[in-house]
């Protein structure tokens, strides 16, 4: 579990959040439409934007003109896919390098039911849920990660659906970025917001 508070985390801030759900829903944004859509100051955008690719939750590149002007930046998230972030894929590289330690400082008695590409996708996965501010618990027989009580259900209940939708765009680009078997496939609904588990798959 991370020691840093939840308040640390760059998606603590519901302003970091509507951006980043823009950008998970379309690539490529420019600072002008992202101020357009939150109606937030261009400076405020920007610092935003730095923060969330300090954490490696999103990248920009430069676009190619083949016209007169200066070239936009464009924002997209780190989805492990198209975009990927060097802060992210350093962040994957040390979670798997903790995780191999910990399971040999204190081994279980069971072999693990996943592979070791698997693993190393559950530790990637637990450690930016950790820093988000979740305290994972995670199963391996049934490929689930139970987040209850959701950290965020209360204190942003108004935004619930997007931060839903933010929270596993992030876990997505996570393990995508990690390689191997594993996807995330959903949220389990619940009638109570506080539950929330993350239901994993293995491909095929």
């Amino acid at each position: 579990m991370s020691t840093r508070p939840a308040g640390y985390s760059a998606i603590s801030s519901y302003s970091r959040v509507e951006i980043l759900h823009l950008i998970q829903e379309r690539p490529q944004r420019t600072v002008a439409e992202l101020v357009s859509a939150t109606k937030l100051h261009a400076n405020t955008v920007r610092e935003h934007l730095q923060r969330l690719i300090d954490d490696g939750y999103v990248v920009s590149e430069t676009e190619h003109r083949t016209t007169r002007g200066r070239p936009r930046v464009l924002y997209s998230a780190a989805d492990g896919g198209r975009s990927f972030s060097p802060v992210q894929q350093r962040k994957v590289r040390e979670a798997a390098q903790r995780g191999d330690l910990m399971r040999r400082v204190l081994p279980s008695e069971l072999p693990p039911e996943l592979t070791t590409e698997a693993l190393h996708q559950v530790d990637a996965l637990v450690e930016n849920l950790a820093d988000a501010g979740f305290d994972p618990l995670v199963n391996e027989s049934e490929l689930t990660i139970d987040l209850t009580p959701c950290a965020h259900a209360e204190v942003q209940a108004e935004h619930r659906q997007v931060l839903c939708s933010v929270h596993l765009g992030l876990m997505q680009g996570v393990i995508a970025q990690a390689g191997g078997p594993l996807t995330v496939d959903g949220m389990r609904s619940s009638c109570d917001p506080r539950e929330c588990i993350v239901q994993l798959s293995t491909r095929g």
